[in-house]
């Protein structure tokens, strides 16, 4: 694919979490500088390090990691590569525990939270969490706990502002009684839409909607489809249409795209700025809306 000479995430235009709290909406998603099953140290850890700390010179001023990633060590190499930071923002999340690879379980005892929160401030090495997210509602703790412990530690100053992850509208209008929603992360991208609905609420809040997982296109990718040929028209990968599209369907979408690799971080920003016409945007949502009918 072709490359512009001066790639920036800049491109991709600005949103202000919670109002005050500017970043540019092309971000990273920090999980996959770890392990196998999201377990133990990346394969590669000097090409990690350089994924990480080329973000800035691309213009990727936040970033998105957790507690759990690792677990920690997406934090620490954070850290190591990153600090101090400067005008990035890192947001974490808190709230699941890790027995083994792709083991996941939800933990949210309020002690527990605040043990997190406590302990992403120490591995990042700031006084202050700029955005800190639950990353699950533990269904077996009372919601109001959970997000009463959440409010506690932002008036105590330990945590600017606050999001949730993998939510639904009635949770999120919850979580609003105790304290303010400035993000949303849920799985979303061109042919898994069930967030759909999540989404437009966070347009309409002016929430800012992190979707994970944004680059999946299903079969949509597949020679002489339509996304392929989009992708050809404008010397792009299936991969930079689909993140044009996620950029295009919501001014308040934060798309986080990660990788451990730095040619697929600069063929991410690659697309940042690509502007898709109205028709090949309509024709992808509805070419997406009918994969993801499919996967009901």
């Amino acid at each position: 694919m072709t490359q512009p000479h001066s790639l920036s995430a800049q491109a991709s235009g600005q949103f202000k979490i919670g109002g005050d709290l500017s970043v540019n909406r092309l971000g990273y998603g920090a999980m996959r500088i770890t392990g196998k099953g999201i377990w133990g140290e990346p394969d590669d850890r000097e090409e990690a390090l350089k994924v990480l700390k080329r973000l800035p010179e691309l213009g990727i001023d936040f970033i998105d990691t957790a507690d759990s990633y690792g677990p920690y060590i997406s934090e620490d190499l954070i850290a190591e590569a990153l600090f101090p930071y400067g005008d990035t923002v890192i947001a974490t999340k808190g709230g699941l525990t890790r027995h083994g690879p792709d083991v996941w379980p939800p933990l949210g005892r309020p002690e527990y939270l605040r043990q997190c929160v406590l302990m992403s401030l120490r591995r990042l090495k700031i006084e202050q969490i700029p955005l800190w997210q639950l990353h699950r509602i533990d269904k077996k703790v009372p919601r109001d706990e959970q997000f009463g412990v959440m409010k506690q530690m932002q008036d105590e100053g330990l945590i600017r502002h606050l999001g949730l992850s993998e939510v639904s509208v009635e949770e999120i209008k919850a979580a609003q009684q105790v304290f303010e929603v400035t993000t949303v992360q849920n799985l979303y991208n061109l042919v898994t839409r069930q967030s759909e609905e999540v989404l437009d609420y966070c347009e309409a809040q002016n929430i800012g909607f992190i979707p994970w997982f944004p680059l999946a296109s299903g079969s949509l990718a597949r020679e002489g489809s339509l996304l392929s040929s989009v992708a050809e028209k404008h010397q792009v990968s299936a991969s930079g249409i689909a993140l044009a599209w996620i950029l295009q369907r919501s001014p308040v979408m934060l798309p986080i795209p990660g990788t451990s690799k730095v040619k697929h971080l600069e063929e991410n920003v690659a697309a940042a700025g690509l502007i898709l016409s109205d028709e090949d945007f309509k024709a992808l949502d509805q070419q997406g809306k009918a994969e993801a009918s499919k996967q009901k």
